[in-house]
């Protein structure tokens, strides 16, 4: 109802991630900057965490949707996996059938598929979204992936975005060998008073069919208390 009414194509603050959305704050443009390095330097591993809400996924889609066709990408969103069955989505989002495989001639398949991409001149992308529900054997697994290298470089760069729990897990001792692989680490600190303002009016004029509406300052600001 209240689309026609403000003149809106759709809903602004659709809780499903849009990167169409992104809006540029100070903090996403340098936790973007830092993705980017990371990926285009083989930096090894990548950590970006923020509060639920902070923006981590709307920003990775948007990172994702611009890298050249020269990257290959396996994404993974559902992390309530064991060792072996995180392997698994591994290989399956890398478009290989596991089934009935044995770890070993798994981990050689994935070996002989990344050697493959390097010599196709293509960058081999592994993304974790939601990072912070992996347990530690299966962090530790992810730390053994990266051991997976020629003699010049990592054959796989690792991406891993979680909320803050991500960078207490690895902060705990078990995960000090993972910990020193860590090249680009970001937390996603909350908007200012300011950025909050231009934050929503932001997704206002995206989401509008023809003037947008604007959001006074005094509004904005009680919404930047409330929502901390």
């Amino acid at each position: 109802m209240y689309e026609k009414f403000f003149q809106l194509r759709e809903r602004p603050f659709a809780l499903s991630p849009d990167p169409e959305y992104l809006y540029p704050s100070r903090v996403h443009q340098e936790a973007l900057s830092y993705l980017r390095y990371g990926i285009e330097g083989h930096a090894g591993f990548v950590v970006i965490t923020g509060e639920i809400g902070s923006g981590k996924t709307t920003m990775l889609q948007s990172l994702l949707g611009r890298l050249d066709r020269n990257t290959t990408v396996a994404r993974i969103v559902n992390t309530m996996l064991d060792p072996r069955e995180l392997l698994d989505a591994i290989l399956l989002d890398f478009g290989m059938d596991p089934t009935g495989l044995s770890k070993p001639v798994l981990l050689h398949r994935l070996a002989e598929f990344l050697v493959t991409q390097r010599q196709a001149g293509r960058l081999t992308l592994l993304v974790i979204d939601e990072a912070q529900n992996l347990s530690l054997p299966a962090l530790e697994e992810i730390r053994m992936l990266s051991n997976l290298e020629t003699e010049k470089s990592k054959l796989i760069q690792i991406v891993m975005i979680g909320q803050p729990e991500l960078r207490e897990k690895l902060a705990l001792p078990q995960l000090q060998q993972l910990r020193q692989r860590i090249t680009v680490s970001y937390h996603l600190e909350p908007l200012d008073a300011a950025e909050t303002a231009n934050y929503v009016n932001h997704r206002l004029r995206r989401a509008a069919l023809g003037p947008a509406v604007e959001f006074p300052r005094e509004v904005t600001d009680l919404i930047h208390e409330r929502s901390r």
